[in-house]
């Protein structure tokens, strides 16, 4: 039976751009011992963080070409999905997109994988697989 997780943001730029937990993340991809999920605000994070960084069409071509091509289900958000996000915002000091993450990883029941460390303010209240040690 395959595990279920839930990429943040973090850990799919990190595979993006070849930073560090990238081999973490590209092992999930390739494994295909995950069903991996996202958010759909967090990739939508990842978006305007590459548009950014790289402009327009770079975040397009992740949107339209390399998105659609990776095993990871972009999960999207109900009013309630929404109001769940924001009483994690309103109890920790989290960005609202890391609560998006966070949230789908409590509802799912299943781990967040990240490195970012501000999800260490959610103490036991979300399993955390962490990209580094």
């Amino acid at each position: 039976m395959k595990t279920r997780k839930v990429l943040d943001s973090y850990a799919l730029l990190a595979y993006l751009q070849g930073e560090p937990g990238y081999s973490r993340v590209k092992g999930m991809l390739a494994s295909g011992d995950a069903d991996l999920l996202i958010n759909a605000v967090n990739a939508g994070e990842v978006y305007y963080i590459l548009a950014r960084a790289r402009g327009l069409r770079e975040a397009d071509y992740f949107l339209n070409v390399i998105l659609p091509s990776l095993p990871v289900t972009v999960v999207d958000n109900s009013f309630d999905d929404v109001i769940e996000a924001a009483r994690l915002k309103a109890a920790h000091a989290l960005s609202f997109a890391d609560c998006f993450a966070a949230s789908t990883a409590a509802r799912e029941r299943v781990p967040l994988v990240t490195g970012d460390r501000e999800f260490e303010k959610l103490g036991p209240a979300v399993d955390i697989d962490w990209l580094d040690p």
